[in-house]
């Protein structure tokens, strides 16, 4: 079982960074049999740059739940999961910095679609999502958005799994 994660913050690196947004889709191999998506309030300021790139912006997030508000959910719905990301280390560390600033000890298997993409995938000029959904007909329903690339990421997942799945048969 999966957990396909996507998230969006306030800034490029976890150590300055909040989550803005999470969405994680859950996955049996072969399908999404759940999902989770929620605005999360950072409590702190999102940069206009942020906003031009991802949509929200600070009156979209006043209301929404915090971090930990939605930290059992979170845990629940990854639990017995791999974690799975397109680049994971960026997602996993800023959810597993906001679980360590709430004082729980996140930590799961990982799987990055980078990584498998370059593996099962060789040969596309970028490894970015958005280059790889569109040389490989993916749409992309939300850019920048933690819904629309999850899914995009869950498509590009199955791709890779129907791939890799393939040349062991052979």
């Amino acid at each position: 079982m999966y957990a396909i994660v996507d998230i969006e913050t306030t800034s490029g690196s976890h150590k300055t960074g909040k989550i803005t947004e999470i969405a994680i889709y859950i996955h049996d191999g072969e399908k999404i049999i759940d999902s989770f998506v929620s605005l999360v309030n950072p409590e702190c300021f999102i940069p206009e740059y942020i906003t031009r790139l991802t949509g929200i912006d600070n009156k979209m997030v006043a209301t929404s739940p915090k971090f930990y508000e939605l930290a059992k959910k979170i845990v629940e719905i990854t639990e017995n999961k791999i974690f799975v990301a397109h680049n994971v280390n960026f997602d996993y560390n800023f959810i597993q910095k906001e679980f360590k600033e709430l004082g729980y000890n996140y930590n799961r298997q990982k799987l990055c679609t980078v990584k498998l993409s370059r593996k099962y995938l060789p040969g596309f000029r970028s490894y970015s999502l958005g280059n790889l959904c569109d040389e490989l007909n993916i749409e992309i329903k939300g850019r920048h958005r933690a819904g629309g690339d999850a899914y995009a990421t869950t498509k590009l997942f199955e791709l890779i799994m129907h791939k890799h799945v393939q040349k062991k048969l052979l």
